[in-house]
């Protein structure tokens, strides 16, 4: 078996490999831009392990994008074989960590299914970090919508609101494992952009005229069908427990509706009791069950 870096005339031979994979691994970018963009760069350093004929037998990808890089803990992509051989792990780790330097950690989700995944990345002295929970509710309808009396749910509106969700997401996010890096403008305006955007499905909250809550939908696949991802949801601590994030919730489920789909999915961290709790209420059903592992780069 060989390591050797991925190149411009094998992407379509990576994105391949992904999409045939991805219902093993975190399939969070195996979707849609993120697979049909996909260039290996500095913020996508991918190395791919081949037979002796060439033919690929696993990948590793790293995301090393601004978000990701302030936060000096990076994410894997995509991080697999198919011979399940610890060393093909070891050597492909090896080869992607070259490009990392100067940031602390690379994390991977591991399905807890997988228990074969699971005993890898331990054998790799990659570390528990959190658990995350993956959410979907099935043949939604829309909720009648009162909303108290002082506040209102507007569209974000990109160019001019991006800075009003930075600060509500960021505020309310910033104690929340695994999102306390703040975003910034550009990477949410970047995201307007994307083809999984819905327009009028980033909504915010106002109290009178400040903002309080933020939720988005987008435009997602599960299980090979259309479903609206819900995310974030947001509420700044000083408005949390009066009701607001179930009314949010709601909101962005009747967008949902009304934008044809049947169904919406979330994720929620695994320590972020109030949300499981909230979302369980409302009609959501555990699918998935993820952990987070880290493994330090510095050491």
């Amino acid at each position: 078996m060989d390591i050797v870096k991925l190149e411009k005339d094998r992407i379509n031979d990576f994105v391949n490999y992904c999409t045939k994979h991805r219902s093993e691994v975190d399939d969070s970018y195996l979707y849609g831009d993120d697979l049909e963009k996909f260039v290996p760069d500095d913020e996508n350093p991918t190395y791919i392990l081949t037979d002796d004929v060439g033919k690929m037998k696993g990948a590793a990808s790293l995301i090393m994008d601004d978000y990701h890089r302030a936060g000096k803990k990076i994410r894997f992509r995509i991080f697999h074989t198919e011979t399940g051989d610890v060393s093909d792990y070891r050597n492909l780790l090896q080869a992607v960590s070259k490009h990392a330097r100067g940031m602390e950690n690379v994390f991977v989700f591991v399905q807890l299914v997988n228990k074969e995944m699971l005993g890898i990345v331990k054998s790799l002295d990659f570390k528990l970090w959190r658990y995350s929970f993956l959410l979907v509710k099935e043949n939604i309808s829309e909720y009648p919508l009162s909303l108290p009396e002082g506040y209102t749910i507007r569209p974000m509106v990109p160019g001019k609101d991006e800075s009003v969700w930075c600060a509500v997401r960021n505020e309310a996010f910033a104690k929340l494992l695994g999102s306390e890096t703040p975003m910034t403008e550009e990477i949410i305006h970047e995201r307007t952009l994307a083809s999984d955007y819905l327009e009028n499905g980033a909504l915010i909250l106002y109290h009178g005229e400040r903002p309080v809550g933020v939720v988005q939908g987008l435009d997602d696949e599960y299980d090979n069908a259309p479903i609206m991802c819900i995310g974030p949801l947001a509420i700044i601590p000083e408005y949390q427990g009066r009701g607001l994030g179930r009314m949010m919730l709601r909101a962005s489920i009747n967008f949902a509706k009304q934008q044809g789909y049947t169904r919406t999915i979330l994720c929620v961290n695994g320590e972020n009791d109030r949300a499981k709790t909230l979302y369980k209420h409302e009609g959501f059903k555990e699918v998935e069950e993820v952990a987070a592992y880290t493994y330090d780069l510095e050491k």
